[in-house]
């Protein structure tokens, strides 16, 4: 990569130069590749025309994966250059590509970068040869897609002068108290200029304030600026920095985290799922998940011969020899008073009769996850309740393996996790669940170990370990694969380890993860998958979200109790793939619409986040009973899509109690309308409906015919509805 070239690590700052931008908004595009795309002659008016600011797949080219190319004619003018304090340098803003890209002006590359959900920008010599100056120019872009969404996204795509504004950095920060606003200079020089703040109802786009500062920051300066006390409520909060000599400017906004969700009562209440399968002779490791004043009273009715029961914990151990349905009455109390819910254990041959919920360490640690890692996620989970909601599961993911094997063929943890089965005692004496990760190929995706030809070692290792739930993730078994592309090539490695993993004297949820090939929702249940991906890997951001999300729209067919469609993990707190951490890109509206999406998709939940530092907001948007109880509903199914246009969807599931939970979605930018006709979603029109927010835990009245609601941009409305 030459000298001229930089790339900028991913900001939530939103630049505005106003009229010294070329905006690149729309492209010519085409699927495939051709390395003579690149070069200003070729010939591209039979070409597709393509937006820049959303993946292809919502652009008409749904489930494409591999090379396309952009191709932009923009006009050059040298105006640019001379109203700049600055002239040397050119800045080409590409914001995100999925996933790789290598790109070109005039036939000339400029730059590549490999990976996803990192922003590109590119700088290059406004002397550059070339470049063409009050002329027309091409930019080329030649985009890899490896699964999931693809193309260019993520906002504004843009070309125009480096100047002295980008020494200024603007952030924001939230918590239960107030906002702050900040500048920093992070040049060697004074820099002069205005900094304005703005506070909007953007339902209404009514400003309700403006503070508007002279500011001088020093080299290496901060400026904070307290903007708001009361973040509650949904607002809008602008902060621009106007630089005094160039009248250039550079914006961020953000939406404040709002939180829907009223406390916990004191009251005692019951969350946990009305019932548990596990097979005969397997251990029984269930924890109440309840909720109130603390301390709780514990106490069952009808306990099972062969279970004993923790009276001051709530959990559940033991075996059950003998197969079938156990019912009993789980009794939970405490100074204000005692709630009672049924509750049945279901002992045969399927696990997993609800959706799994608890912690997985990928999106947070990567490859650097370690034992105290996981541990002080657990404790959290414990410590901020979200166990009394039914969070159970902490799963390593990749990266705990030794690269080679003992002299048996026993696989071997290495020294960030020293003893795994007494961190499995550790994690079952709190009532949590231990998971695992591997895969069927000789290497993990991250070049750990994986179980080829060692399934029978690694089964018994796990089993002995403790281990609950095993993520099961095709990777290097592509070159085992090699060019089968038959059904039976892509079940094998997972029948392979089904029949190792039944042989075991515990019960391990079986997670198959291989991104939804050969539609494994229509044969998972074949290996005794208990749960299979059904998509590429999720980013934090909205494209990667509602692609993923809303692309769920056949597999509910294939949905029941113990068989149950993943569309990854949850992207919300703090994210970071490895040692650096940072707060979702998802705003609160996306983040109201990933928890809802996925309980109407009978989706497992795993938190993808560092718990230990988790905040109000997500605690909150994870601690809400009701809509957990949607994803958790016995009767297993998952929810259709009703009604999808370019601004709207609706989905609705059907639960056990008769009644529907519908999410109510808006794609758009901006608020929206929404109206749902109850005969139009196939629920009877004569007849009145009631209607309960799941968010608000509110009802809301009873409604003839139809149901309106005004829904924020990229957010959701989730309502429960019965006669």
């Amino acid at each position: 990569m030459k000298k001229w070239i930089t790339i900028l690590a991913t900001t939530f700052t939103i630049q505005s130069f106003a009229q010294q931008d070329i905006k690149l908004e729309q492209a010519k595009f085409k699927q495939g590749d051709n390395a003579e795309w690149k070069e200003l002659s070729t010939n591209d008016s039979q070409w597709a025309t393509i937006k820049t600011g959303m993946i292809w797949e919502l652009q008409g080219y749904p489930d494409y994966n591999g090379y396309a190319w952009y191709r932009f004619h923009f006009f050059l003018p040298s105006s640019i250059k001379q109203n700049s304090l600055w002239k040397d340098s050119l800045r080409v803003f590409l914001n995100k590509v999925d996933d790789n890209d290598e790109t070109y002006i005039n036939g000339t590359l400029i730059g590549k970068t490999e990976g996803w959900n990192i922003t590109r920008e590119y700088h290059l010599a406004t002397a550059s040869s070339f470049l063409k100056w009050d002329a027309d120019n091409v930019l080329c872009v030649r985009v890899f897609d490896s699964g999931g969404g693809g193309g260019m996204y993520g906002g504004n795509i843009f070309i125009n002068m480096m100047d002295i504004i980008d020494n200024i950095t603007v952030n924001m920060q939230f918590n239960a108290k107030q906002c702050t606003a900040s500048l920093h200079n992070k040049s060697f020089k004074n820099i002069d200029g205005e900094f304005i703040t703005t506070v909007t109802n953007p339902e209404t786009n009514k400003v309700l304030s403006t503070i508007n500062k002279k500011v001088s920051l020093k080299g290496g300066d901060t400026y904070l600026s307290n903007i708001l006390t009361n973040v509650t409520e949904r607002l809008l909060i602008s902060a621009t920095f106007k630089e005094t000599q160039t009248k250039k400017t550079i914006t961020l906004t953000k939406t404040t985290p709002y939180i829907l969700t009223p406390s916990s009562s004191a009251f005692p209440k019951i969350n946990s799922a009305k019932v548990f399968g596990v097979r005969s002779g397997s251990p029984v490791l269930y924890k109440i998940a309840a909720t109130g004043d603390k301390p709780l009273k514990y106490s069952v009715e009808n306990l099972p011969k062969g279970l004993k029961f923790d009276a001051t914990n709530g959990i559940i151990t033991g075996k059950i020899d003998e197969r079938g349905d156990y019912s009993m009455k789980l009794i939970v109390s405490n100074v204000k008073g005692k709630t009672e819910k049924k509750f049945t254990i279901k002992v045969g041959d399927v696990l997993a009769l609800t959706p799994p919920m608890g912690w997985n360490s990928w999106n947070c640690w990567g490859l650097s996850v370690s034992s105290e890692k996981l541990k002080s996620s657990a404790q959290a989970l414990i410590d901020k309740g979200l166990i009394d909601h039914g969070w159970t599961y902490m799963n390593i993911d990749d990266g705990w393996e030794e690269p080679i094997r003992d002299e048996k063929g026993n696989v071997i943890p290495n020294k960030k996790f020293p003893d795994m089965k007494a961190l499995g005692d550790w994690l079952h004496g709190k009532g949590l669940k231990f998971g695992i990760y591997s895969s069927p190929g000789p290497k993990t995706c991250g070049g750990y170990l994986g179980s080829y030809q060692h399934e029978i070692n690694d089964a018994n290792s796990y089993a002995s370990w403790g281990i609950d739930y095993l993520k099961y993730d095709w990777c290097s078994y592509e070159e085992i694969n090699g060019k089968d592309t038959t059904l039976a090539s892509y079940q094998k490695p997972y029948a392979i380890m089904r029949d190792v993993l039944l042989k075991q004297k515990r019960d391990i949820t079986f997670s198959l993860c291989q991104y939804g090939m050969k539609n494994v929702w229509e044969w998972g249940d074949k290996v005794n998958g208990n749960c299979w991906r059904t998509t590429g890997d999720i980013e934090d951001t909205w494209e990667s979200l509602s692609s993923i999300g809303f692309s769920q729209t056949v597999q509910y067919k294939y949905t029941k109790p113990g068989r149950w469609s993943d569309p990854d993990m949850l992207v919300v707190g703090q994210l970071g793939w490895g040692e650096s951490l940072h707060a979702t890109k998802l705003t609160p509206d996306e983040q109201y619409t990933h928890i809802s999406l996925w309980c109407l998709l009978s989706a497992p939940l795993l938190i993808g986040g560092d718990i230990s530092k988790i905040d109000d907001f997500t605690l909150n948007l994870l601690s809400n009973d009701e809509v957990i109880a949607v994803d958790q509903d016995v009767l297993g199914k998952e929810a259709k899509q009703i009604v999808a246009n370019s601004i709207y969807q609706v989905w609705m599931k059907e639960l056990e109690d008769g009644s529907h939970a519908i999410g109510i979605f808006n794609l758009s930018n901006k608020y929206q309308n929404i109206s749902v006709s109850w005969n139009d979603i196939e629920l009877k029109k004569s007849i009145s409906k009631k209607v309960h927010d799941l968010w608000r835990q509110k009802n809301l009245g009873s409604f003839k015919d139809s149901f309106t609601s005004n829904v924020a941009p990229h957010g959701v409305t989730f309502i429960k509805v019965n006669d």
